[in-house]
């Protein structure tokens, strides 16, 4: 039984997210059972709100970033105007030192708006793997697929007729068998992958068609049931199949169309939470354009991957839309110096753990890398050692072990840059 929960499910680097995807998924479609409601489209609309009320906080969090950059872009601007076209090492490091005051002043760093994207794209990949192999995750659902596959099983030479409707009918499979007779976990991936279409021709084969009113395991349900209860499971609003792609036809281009029509509108939100941000930053004018773009690029990625996974982004967009409307609420009442006031004051407390002192110079020089810095003329002479004692064993065993050798290099250059430093502010 272990080996029937795991031998379909995702494997590699998306194997955790799928994994965590497959038993929410499993834990909804459950819940949902109990009032009678068995259909994925509907768990994965209920899943969407779930990830989205979880990922709340981190949104939030991305929206006080981009507050914030709204007054920190305009300075880092004039940096990099500053700097442009410097590309000695001295410009450089002096470039990158500025920067780094700006973020330290408003208690951010260049990656604090990214976080919620890094979480958002495995959880959409994963989810994709999850429903290219439901049965996999969803308990009742693998249940029923098996009582088909028991039932196939007894059919002679079904390996044989599996591979050529495999190959007849341009069956994609997300893992691959050489086994010979075909397993029932294997028979399971091969029907996770059949839709109504595919099902019917399945049943125009002489020796399948005679299976379809043998009784399964199933409740008593006859195979012709138990597929019927499967096509209920997967469906969709006019007659669609969530393992299908929608394509360029009715009804199936709705769904890229209206997934392109919510992904505009939650863009068009975000910018206008900040509005402010776009002047004299082309950062965020590259940001504009990419919102304009994206939208259109996610309607087509929609028209050739499973309807279900454009549910997913529906939905996802849908209640972001919602989410934005709140939240631009929320932030509107928010005082930008009291949000920087706060974002420094974590910063530095965040800083003391990892044993940063902030507020010196010290602090500052430290960031700077001493590597190329000239310190020949500079503390160039050793230290001079210490004089051994006269007598005493004990104090020549502590002599020796003062009597080390020290590098003056990286100690010389820090103080070469507070010198040149203080006499900047004399």
């Amino acid at each position: 039984m272990l080996n029937l929960m795991f031998l379909t499910q995702q494997g590699g680097i998306l194997k955790p997210f799928a994994w965590i995807m497959g038993k929410i998924l499993n834990a909804i479609y459950e819940l949902v059972s109990l009032v009678g409601i068995h259909n994925i489209a509907i768990c994965i609309v209920i899943f969407t709100l779930v990830i989205k009320m979880l990922m709340l906080p981190l949104t939030i969090k991305q929206q006080k970033f981009s507050k914030l950059s709204s007054k920190m872009n305009p300075e880092l601007t004039r940096i990099q105007e500053k700097y442009k076209g410097k590309k000695d090492e001295a410009s450089v490091r002096k470039q990158q030192m500025e920067i780094q005051e700006v973020y330290d002043k408003y208690g951010t760093n260049p990656i604090g708006g990214c976080l919620p994207l890094l979480i958002t794209f495995p959880i959409l990949f994963a989810l994709i793997r999850v429903i290219y192999a439901v049965p996999a995750y969803i308990n009742d659902v693998r249940d029923l697929y098996l009582g088909i596959a028991n039932v196939v099983q007894g059919v002679e030479g079904y390996s044989t007729l599996i591979n050529d409707f495999i190959t007849n009918n341009q069956i994609v499979l997300q893992i691959k068998f050489s086994e010979d007779p075909i397993s029932a976990i294997h028979l399971v991936d091969v029907f996770s992958n059949f839709n109504m279409f595919n099902w019917s021709n399945f049943f125009e084969i002489e020796q399948f068609a005679a299976i379809q009113n043998v009784v399964t395991n199933i409740d008593g349900l006859t195979v012709n049931e138990v597929v019927s209860q499967i096509e209920h499971i997967n469906s969709f609003i006019l007659g669609m199949n969530i393992l299908d792609r929608p394509g360029w036809q009715f009804p199936g281009i709705l769904i890229p169309i209206i997934a392109t029509v919510f992904y505009y509108l939650q863009s068009k939100l975000a910018m206008s939470s900040n509005a402010g941000s776009t002047v004299d930053n082309p950062g965020m004018q590259t940001m504009k354009m990419m919102n304009t773009v994206m939208p259109v690029i996610s309607g087509i990625f929609c028209v050739f991957i499973p309807i279900g996974v454009g549910i997913y982004w529906i939905a996802g967009s849908a209640l972001q839309v919602l989410q934005q409307i709140f939240i631009n609420r929320y932030m509107d009442k928010i005082d930008v110096d009291e949000l920087i006031e706060k974002s420094v004051a974590k910063s530095n407390k965040r800083k003391a753990k990892m044993g940063i002192e902030t507020g010196t110079k010290m602090a500052s020089v430290a960031k700077t890398s001493t590597k190329g810095i000239d310190t020949k003329d500079t503390y160039e002479q050793p230290l001079k050692k210490p004089t051994p004692p006269t007598s005493g064993k004990k104090g020549g065993e502590n002599y020796k072990r003062r009597d080390i050798s020290y590098s003056a290099s990286n100690i010389a250059a820090n103080a070469n840059i507070l010198k040149d430093r203080d006499k900047g502010e004399k």
